[in-house]
């Protein structure tokens, strides 16, 4: 076999697995969300991620993957891994957004919305970013570095999740007042099960990014990826526990877990970059963001069921900044610019497309709904129909 054939199949084979990895990270979602969620939700949740991951690729497949990178061309690797490893980033976008927005949302309007995400507000981040660039020599022409998407995937949701928020409203009963009911978590052994999904997805997420294993320098940047990942991953969740501890003398798990995936999505825009000791520093101070974040978000009264605006877009804009700040050879200037273009674009374009949307079809249940739960009158069939549903 010639050594550029060998390559191909390699670099082929690299992509593949890649994508099977972050593939990995739909069950994470999804179990995330089902254990955050109260047991009348679940099955709603479940739904949700399974239409999100199905409506999304398909819009990608159709129409958004040639928005984002004007062709199918491809000399190191075949077209179809392109096309596969690039389509599984697709649906995190909105299962960002869909947890956030979770056990009072319809799934009909929020399929419609997948659809517009997956064939046209993501390919257009992606193609300013890491595309074609259909927009070279204007304001928006980026030089942002972002290797997996810190910014292009996490903070996109995240504003659209923004957006959706203020839209659709916070759930039944959540805030009166100054006061803030706590819904607890239903399943805390699901939580950890998908938090770990998502973990382990990260590293086809961010390693799968470099794009070729097939040589020496290639397999170091890709096992320095997944190290340093894996490093802000750790840092994340234990600074996150310290902090609880310190403030209520106890440790909380969904916290620790979201202090873990804090420091995940940090990482993400350039672990090929560090050292094997800065991602100590950028995950800690993601997971610090994660803790103090959360209560913010509550006393703004901007209802997220599951912590999706303070882990994905308070440090997918930290992590985007880290690497101007960390890296010498990288703008910090250029690395702002990136995320500002993003936030308006996402953030305003999400909410054009949500309101829209929601003038036909209501995203958010009525409230006799929502005391029902979402399970009965979305889907007929109950995750847990043997417990008494929580009010």
């Amino acid at each position: 076999m010639l050594e550029a054939d060998f390559k191909y199949v390699i670099d082929t084979f690299f992509a593949l697995f890649s994508m099977v990895l972050i593939i990995f990270m739909v069950p994470g979602f999804a179990m995330l969300e089902a254990g955050l969620v109260r047991t009348k939700n679940v099955t709603s949740v479940l739904t949700i991620n399974v239409m999100i991951y199905a409506v999304a690729s398909l819009a990608f497949l159709l129409i958004g993957y040639n928005l984002a990178f004007g062709s199918w061309e491809n000399s190191n690797m075949s077209v179809w891994a392109a096309f596969l490893f690039q389509m599984a980033f697709v649906g995190k976008t909105i299962n960002i957004m869909s947890g956030g927005v979770s056990e009072r949302v319809k799934i009909v309007p929020l399929a419609l919305f997948a659809i517009v995400m997956g064939a046209i507000i993501y390919p257009i981040v992606v193609n300013i970013s890491w595309g074609a660039d259909m927009i070279a020599g204007t304001f928006l022409d980026m030089n942002m570095h972002d290797l997996a998407g810190s910014t292009v995937i996490h903070s996109t949701g995240g504003w659209a999740l923004l957006a959706a928020i203020i839209i659709i409203g916070s759930r039944k009963g959540r805030y009166a007042g100054d006061k803030i009911k706590v819904i607890p978590a239903s399943n805390i052994p699901l939580v950890v099960l998908g938090t770990f999904l998502l973990w382990i997805g990260w590293f086809g997420f961010n390693g799968g990014s470099i794009g070729s294993i097939s040589t020496i320098e290639n397999a170091d940047a890709v096992a320095k990826t997944i190290m340093n990942t894996n490093t802000a991953g750790l840092s994340g969740a234990i600074i996150a526990g310290i902090l609880m501890y310190f403030r209520y003398k106890l440790f909380d798990i969904t916290m620790i877990l979201n202090g873990a995936l804090g420091g995940l999505v940090a990482i993400t825009a350039g672990p090929e970059l560090y050292n094997m000791y800065t991602p100590i520093l950028i995950g800690v101070i993601g997971g610090a963001l994660v803790v103090f974040a959360v209560p913010v978000f509550d006393k703004l009264k901007l209802d997220d069921p599951v912590g999706a605006l303070s882990v994905h877009l308070v440090n997918g804009i930290w992590g985007t900044l880290a690497v101007g700040i960390f890296v010498e050879s990288i703008s910090f200037i250029e690395q702002l610019k990136g995320v500002a273009v993003v936030a308006v674009f996402a953030f305003s374009v999400s909410f054009i497309v949500l309101y829209v949307i929601n003038k036909f079809v209501k995203f958010r249940a009525e409230d006799d709904a929502q005391q029902e739960g979402m399970d009965v009158n979305e889907c007929g069939v109950e995750a847990y129909p043997e417990f008494k549903r929580a009010i």
